[in-house]
């Protein structure tokens, strides 16, 4: 530890010294001031200083009010300046040293274009970049990658963009919500996909700017929220054509590990106006599903778009109704990096993407197969009222084998230049069973020090299960003839159904039991549920302008569920008799009524918002034990009124300002509501609750942004609270002979979270250097009861981070990130057990390009978990390195050697402080293995300095 701090120390130390090395007598500064004809100040324009050899930039900045600009501290060397403003001709200076310390070149100016210059603007207005307001456009030639780069790569070597090691883009300080090519919703949600797979030598410009909300471009309304976007111009040449690829590798693993492998083959195919694209891939190494690269190559150019959203309302980022079920997605699964356990996939899928300038479809099938074992030890410490503590260990073995097939499919049609139609449709077949061994060990504390052995629990569940799911919606938006006056309706249908089925053999032994018929229970028993959702939803939306600076808003939302749950529990041991207290035939009617409306001013980057809504849930649902019992009736209605308020400000000097309150409701979940118990896990018992009522979520949040164009000094800060009414939490109950635990839902009011957000970035040398620094807060204030005491749970949670990138020569790259986390956690309950968790990270990644088109990168990842009360201290460094070579003429193909976990010692870690409880997990995973792979593409493949991962 005290290693990797120092080596931290001295990266930053020698950042630091790189970037402010003392003048040198060659060096000089340059000065002047751009000017218009008139000589009148230009003031914000763009001065770029580049390297006369090859165009590269060396620094760049802003003029001031009066026009003026300087750029200090230059080597003595040849350069070419460029100043630009929007409307004048790009101006252009070749600049060379005089032995003088000081260069002052004095008014320059630049000349209004006219049409007849405008031929000159085109040739000479290639500029690295270009600042225009709030947007920054880079010329993409301008930014030197190696050949082959992702766009990931270019992204990292524009100035004020940063991607940290899972690929999350931030610009200007801000989280990039989406990227666009050629300014169409190209990748749909996930910008990753975008940036991981289309190469640099495809774009020709980069554009960041901030967009309106897709919930503001549907309606008209200018809500005044932005969404930091990216948009990537393509060049002519790749904006048609098609690509295929293969790659086969395999290898040893260490551990008494099968050897490892993993194939993957692709080809896409496409035009200007056609996609098609197929897939197959298989592995066993713990890659599951579609990589992201993979992902967008399989889902092509229109599969997604932001405008999906067909429940209108207020436009915030809160869902305003939602339940608490957790049914699996209908998406494709994309994943990819390190999994637990050991993992078999396979998967394959086709395509077909339909995209013309009134008509626009996407279609697709996708298969996959999954299977995990996982071995895993899991600890469980549960405290109780006054000194005592359960903890409870947990050795397991389970086998899971999941296979789903999934379609999708999505029509868009511009009927006439006012009305569009959106139809949507995506569903899912899936089956899968699991095979769980585990074996409990219970111990009793007292608060005398010591433990006692209470419970032994041996379990083996065999689960099957099949589900089908469909979600179909229509979307229809109108715009009147009146200016920002418009229409909007959807109605959607979904449905969901699984047959499930569990057998349950237990055999629990409780020491301290009283009675002998109580001291030994065996469990044989048979679970089957049947059950069946439908919801139905319909929404309107009407915008109306008035008064130039306002807008009134008005919507409707109705929405009717209806499930079905036949719950059949039989002892194998007893002829299959039914078990009534475990078995429940319930059905419920969930109707939903909701109607809001808001009034909006908007002036000169002022933004503000007002508007209440008022919503009834009504709860219609019957019960019994068997379906041929007489039904008791479950009814319960729910009236809430719900205030929303926003306020957006853009003022000058690319500065924000954000601030709103918000009501969210969250409806018990079926499950929840059903008076049911569930004993799958024989040790801790669920029961469900029909007398829940729905949470209300108080919640305030602001935030503040700041970004200087010049200097790409960038700020961010935020701020946010939650007050919570009712809230949903599951209380605990134990039984005092067996130690069983209980848990069932209960409303509570009290709850709260606060927290906060800081992140400040700046180069310490401009295209060289950049350090990235953030701090995160957040303080919780938990309610739960147990063995009916109220505890009360605070944590304190704090956060730290830096990333530092040196990308100081084309060939070498090395980048560098640490986290410290601590929670400090406090029980009301049982002072004794408070603790604080200590999760750290560290990383670093470097990238060499080598002589003969041979590429080496190589990456440490150390991670460490403490938690001195529990006594647990784990250290983990994960090692990875490998080396390829391009081969042939044509470079188009690639043999690579690979080495993951080379110091062997990967295993999956985790540890969490909940309400009244502490756990941690171990499971083995797979380790050290090495892979020779052969990749072949039909486009050819061009080497590379990785720089995938880090800031």
């Amino acid at each position: 530890m005290k290693n990797l701090f120092l080596l931290a120390v001295l990266c930053l130390l020698s950042a630091m010294l790189y970037a402010q090395s003392p003048t040198a007598p060659t060096r000089f500064t340059l000065q002047g001031r751009a000017v218009d004809t008139t000589s009148a100040p230009l003031a914000s324009s763009t001065v770029m200083l580049l390297n006369a050899k090859d165009s590269s930039l060396v620094n760049f900045t802003r003029t001031g009010d009066n026009g003026a600009f300087s750029f200090k501290n230059l080597k003595a060397a040849n350069y070419v300046l460029k100043i630009s403003f929007v409307g004048f001709i790009p101006y252009n200076q070749v600049i060379k040293p005089t032995g003088d310390a000081l260069i002052d070149l004095g008014a320059l100016k630049l000349k209004p274009i006219t049409r007849e210059l405008m031929e000159v603007v085109v040739r000479t207005a290639k500029a690295p970049l270009t600042i225009k307001g709030d947007t920054i456009e880079y010329n993409a030639s301008s930014f030197k990658v190696p050949p082959g780069s992702t766009v990931e790569d270019l992204l990292r070597k524009l100035p004020g963009v940063q991607i940290d090691q899972d690929g999350n883009i931030r610009a200007q300080g801000q989280e990039v919500k989406k990227v666009t090519v050629d300014g169409k919703s190209f990748f749909g949600n996930d910008p990753k996909a975008a940036t991981k797979n289309l190469q640099a030598e495809a774009i020709t410009k980069v554009q960041v700017f901030d967009d309106k909300t897709e919930q503001a471009k549907l309606t008209g309304i200018n809500d005044g929220k932005k969404e930091k976007t990216v948009n990537l111009e393509l060049k002519e040449e790749f904006k048609k054509g098609g690509f295929g690829k293969v790659t086969a590798g395999g290898g040893p693993a260490s551990n008494n590990v099968s050897a490892r492998f993993d194939g993957k083959g692709m080809y896409n195919k496409f035009d200007s106006k056609q996609q098609f694209s197929a897939i197959l891939l298989g592995n066993n190494t713990n890659q599951q599903g579609l990589s992201f690269n993979d992902y967008q190559d399989f889902r092509g150019s229109n599969a997604f778009s932001f405008n999906d959203n067909a429940d209108f309302g207020f436009s915030g980022a809160n869902r305003y109704i939602y339940f608490g079920d957790d049914n699996e997605s209908l998406t494709v699964p994309v994943g990819g990096g390190e999994g637990r356990g050991f993992s078999k996939n396979s998967a394959g899928g086709i395509n077909y993407n339909y995209d013309t300038k009134k008509t626009k479809l996407s279609t697709s099938y996708y298969y996959n197969q999954t299977r995990i074992d996982l071995d895993a030890l899991r600890e469980n410490k549960r405290y109780l009222p006054g000194t005592s503590s359960l903890r409870t260990t947990d050795t397991s073995n389970q086998s899971n084998l999941n296979t789903n097939h999934r379609i999708s499919f999505r029509f868009e049609k511009q009927l006439d230049s006012m009305q569009t139609l959106v139809v949507i449709s995506n569903g899912r077949f899936g089956n899968g069973t699991s095979n769980l061994r585990s074996l409990q060990r219970v111990f009793l504390n007292s608060g005398t020090g010591s433990e006692v052995p209470t419970t032994n629990s041996q379990t083996l569940n065999n689960t099957s299960a099949n589900q089908f799911a469909m979600a179909n919606t229509f979307l229809y938006r109108l715009k009147l003839k009146k200016k920002g006056r418009s229409l909007a309706a959807s109605g959607t249908f979904q449905t969901n159904s699984n047959d499930g089925d569990l057998i349950l053999k237990a055999q629990n032994q409780f020491f301290q039991a009283t009675s002998v018929n109580d001291m030994l229970r065996v469990l044989n028993q048979d679970q089957g549920t049947t059950s069946r959702s439908n919801q139905y939803k319909a929404n309107l939306l009407y915008v109306e302008p008035f008064a130039k600076k306002y807008t009134w808003e008005t919507f409707y939302n109705f929405s009717l569920r209806n499930d079905e749950v036949d719950r059949d529990v039989t002892n194998l041991n007893d002829s299959r008799r039914r078990v009534d207290s475990l078995s429940l035939y319930y059905k419920n009617n969930y109707l939903f009524n909701r109607l809001g409306s808001s009034l909006r001013y908007s002036f000169k980057g002022f933004n503000i918002s007002a508007g209440v809504a008022g919503q009834q849930f009504r709860l219609d649902g019957k019960y019994a034990r068997n379906e041929d019992q007489p039904l008791q009736p479950i009814q319960r209605t729910y009236t809430t009124v719900i205030p929303n308020v926003s306020l957006n400000y853009s003022m000058k000097n690319n500065r924000s300002l954000y601030a709103g309150y918000d009501v969210g409701v969250q409806i018990p979940s079926s499950r929840d509501l059903q008076p049911v118990t569930s004993n799958s896990n024989p040790l801790f018992v669920t029961r469900g609750n029909p007398n829940l009522l729905p949470q209300l979520n108080h919640n305030i949040s602001g935030y503040f942004n700041y970004f200087n164009p010049g200097s790409f000094t960038n700020f961010w800060a935020n701020v946010y609270t939650t007050y919570y009414v009712n809230q949903i939490v599951y209380s605990q109950t134990v039984d005092p002979q067996t130690n069983i635990v209980t848990t069932m839902p209960e409303n509570l009011t009290g709850g709260r979270n606060l927290g906060s957000y800081l992140g400040f970035g700046f180069p310490l040398k401009k295209t060289k250097a950049t350090l990235n620094l953030n701090t995160q807060l957040s303080f919780g204030h938990n309610l739960t009861r147990i063995n009916t005491v109220l505890n009360e749970t605070n944590n304190q949670n704090y956060s730290f981070g830096g990333q530092l990138a040196l990308t100081p020569k084309e060939w070498i790259a090395f980048y560098a990130n640490a986290n410290f986390n601590v929670t400090d956690t406090r029980y009301s309950i049982n002072t004794a057990q408070n603790q604080i968790i200590y999760n750290n990270s560290f990383r670093g990644d470097l990238n060499l390009q080598l002589p003969g088109s041979i590429f080496f990168n190589t990456s440490l990842n150390y991670r460490t978990y403490k938690n001195e009360r529990l006594n647990f201290n784990q250290q983990i460094p994960i090692l990875n390195t490998s080396i390829y070579h391009i081969l042939g003429k044509a470079k188009k193909a690639e043999i690579r050697l690979s080495a993951y976990d080379l110091l062997n010692r990967n295993v999956v870690i985790s540890q969490y402080a909940g309400q009244n409880y502490t756990s941690t997990e171990r499971i083995q995973s797979l380790a050290r293995y090495f892979m020779l792979s052969i990749t072949y593409n039909m486009r050819g493949v061009q080497g590379k300095v990785r720089r995938d991962g880090f800031y």
